[in-house]
């Protein structure tokens, strides 16, 4: 049985991981990657801290589905969103979209 601090290491890593690409990339879709790794991460703490506090509860795995259903929502809604940007400027840079007037 792997012990429930890796899972918390491994968390923390995608976290960062995911952070670091979101600041530093400035394409929309390696951004939309970036927070799907952050995401992630916190699905791996709902259910590593269910595992620790609540070995034969399922509130937290309840969490992670429910945490995975809107990660999937607003992925399709981030590559909506992309794909129009994409149509409209011919181009998935973060500073081609900066001149978008109201």
């Amino acid at each position: 049985m792997i012990p429930v601090g890796y899972f918390f290491v491994l968390s923390g890593l995608l976290f960062f991981i995911g952070v670091f690409g979101f600041v530093t990339r400035r394409n929309l879709v390696a951004m939309l990657i970036s927070v799907e790794l952050i995401l992630n991460s916190v699905d791996i703490n709902f259910a590593a801290f269910n595992r620790l506090l609540f070995p034969d509860g399922y509130e937290g795995l309840f969490f992670t589905l429910f945490s995975i259903g809107v990660s999937a929502a607003e992925s399709a809604v981030a590559l909506a969103i992309i794909i129009n940007v994409y149509r409209h400027f011919h181009s998935d840079q973060v500073n081609s979209i900066e001149n978008m007037k109201l």
